[in-house]
Parts: C-alpha cells; sequence; structure tokens
C-alpha cells in the first residue's frame, strides 16, 4: 500500500510503555464492542468479539502518500506511523461518504499501548486483541498484535493491518448510524450463523472494504494488497479459529461470521464502494 511515512496522526494517543493504572469499572461484554481481536483463553484473533459500534479518530495532515511498500520494523516506530496513516485516511473517506447526510462523521480517537490499558469498558490486556469502546469513543491495539496475525494466522501484509483499523471505523460507523441499536432493541440471538452480533461484524467488514475501495480509486493500492486484506478477513472466521482451537466446528456458537462469509462482504464493499451494500440486516442502512 502507498502511504507517507513519518506520518503523525493527533487522533492517535500513544500511551505504549506505560503502565495501566486506573480506569473506570468494566461495563460488560456487551458495552465494549467493534473488535475484540481474540478468543480470552483461546486465540488471539483478528476478528472482532461482539460489542457496540465505536467512534474512530480523525485526520491531522494532508493524506497524499509520498513513499511506498509495507511497514516493517527497520525504521524507528515505522508501524505506528502506517497505523496512523491508515486510521485518518479511513476517517477521511467516511466524512466523504457521510457528508450531506443526517449524520456526518465524527472523530474518534485511536490509543496505541503495551500490555495493557485502561479504557471507559476497563483495564483490558493485549490477549483480547484490538477493540473498541463506546462509552469513551477510542479504538485500541496493541501493535504486537499484528505479529500475531501474520505468524499464527497466516495474515502477513501492511493491507491485513490496515484491515483491521478499517474494520474498526466500520465499527464507529455503525455507532454513528444508529445501526447497533437499533438491532439490538429488535432482539434476536446473540450466538449462531445468523445472530446479531455475526451480522454486526460481517458489515463492519463490510465497511473495511469500502475504505479499500477508495484507496483503489486514489491509487493508493499495490500489487497484492486485497488478496492480503481478503486472506485477513477470512483468517479470522468463527470456522478457522475454531478448528484450530478444538478441531470442531460448531455454528451456533458463532459471533462473528465464517471464513466465507467475512471475505465474501470485505469482497462486496470493495467492489461496490456503496454503504446500501453492505446491508447485513433488512432495513438497517
Amino acid at each position: 500500500m502507498k502511504w507517507q511515512r513519518g506520518y503523525r496522526s493527533s487522533d492517535v494517543q500513544d500511551n505504549r510503555g506505560r503502565s495501566a493504572v486506573g480506569g473506570a469499572g468494566m461495563l460488560g461484554p456487551a458495552l465494549m464492542i467493534g473488535s475484540k481481536f481474540g478468543l480470552p483463553g483461546i486465540l488471539i484473533a483478528l476478528a472482532v468479539v461482539y460489542g457496540l459500534p465505536r467512534l474512530m479518530g480523525g485526520s491531522s495532515q494532508s493524506l497524499a502518500p509520498q513513499q511506498e511498500s509495507a511497514p516493517g520494523q527497520s525504521a524507528p516506530d515505522e508501524r505506528g506511523q502506517f497505523i496512523s496513516f491508515v486510521f485518518d485516511d479511513a476517517q477521511r473517506t467516511w466524512t466523504e461518504q457521510l457528508a450531506g447526510s443526517s449524520q456526518p462523521y465524527a472523530k474518534a480517537k485511536l490509543v496505541l499501548f503495551t500490555g495493557q490499558t485502561p479504557s471507559a469498558c476497563g483495564t483490558s490486556s493485549s490477549a483480547v486483541g484490538p477493540f473498541y469502546c463506546p462509552p469513551d469513543q477510542k479504538v485500541y491495539i496493541d501493535l504486537s498484535f499484528y505479529d500475531e496475525l501474520a505468524r499464527r494466522f497466516g495474515a502477513p501484509g501492511d493491507f491485513a493491518q490496515a484491515y483491521v483499523i478499517a474494520h474498526e471505523v466500520g465499527h464507529h460507523v455503525q455507532n454513528l448510524l444508529g445501526i447497533e441499536r437499533r438491532v439490538r432493541k429488535s432482539g434476536g440471538p446473540t450466538k449462531g450463523e445468523d445472530s446479531t452480533p455475526v451480522k454486526l461484524e460481517l458489515q463492519a467488514d463490510c465497511f473495511a472494504g469500502i475504505w479499500a475501495h477508495s484507496t483503489k480509486r486514489r491509487d493508493l493500492l499495490e500489487a497484492g494488497d486485497i488478496e492480503e486484506g481478503l486472506a485477513a478477513a477470512a483468517a479470522v472466521g468463527d470456522d478457522r479459529l475454531q478448528k484450530q482451537a478444538t478441531g470442531r466446528v460448531r455454528p451456533e456458537t458463532w459471533t462473528h461470521g465464517s471464513a466465507a462469509q467475512r471475505a465474501d462482504w470485505f469482497k462486496r464493499g470493495y467492489s461496490t464502494g456503496k454503504p446500501s451494500s453492505c446491508d447485513t440486516f433488512e432495513g438497517a442502512m
């Protein structure tokens, strides 16, 4: 992916190396929505543990790409710079998408942390993976998660990393549009292939695809990028994670969707670039 090296976002808060002290009491799993990337006690995954939609950060400088190539660890904090660039770029995309609508895009923040961090959803560790906390409207991520994503789940590459951030922004969009609140009030199963959590996660994958569509339109894509994003989406499907963890697949317990579903909805958003194509609920958009 083409991106601007040295990029810094005013909406990214760097708490790496700081100890987690204090933090609000845990509000419960139903309020920690968006993406908790992991199955606590079993796997760390790129999939989002069911939660409410979240808000995401904003842009601080021009997004014109100046450099190409994937973020590595050779340059000082190159990965943090890449995350800043993607986060702002995804938010700018949704600012444009929602311009002129009854609900314009509102900025959120992204917090980089090490080990564990306090949030309005309680103190969380890197073991849960990236997540979004609705009460403080922030995305939290320990960048060591990306090493796990590449090594353990076979989804390397800069665009796989970008997919994680774009998915979180997708949950924020759900929150702004009131989708999560409406579907929860309407009831429905909380686990299984056709459950509310699965539909929310698949929609966030589709929203991530819309951002990917914008990068193609703006000539930010490089060869293999979309394949990396699709591989990351599939790598965190419930069926693959369950198969790896226990050797069994139990669709009645799913909260994120299958590998095929996640990749398909990401692809749908990428192909159309239209939020109306991402209605995993009837009439949710």
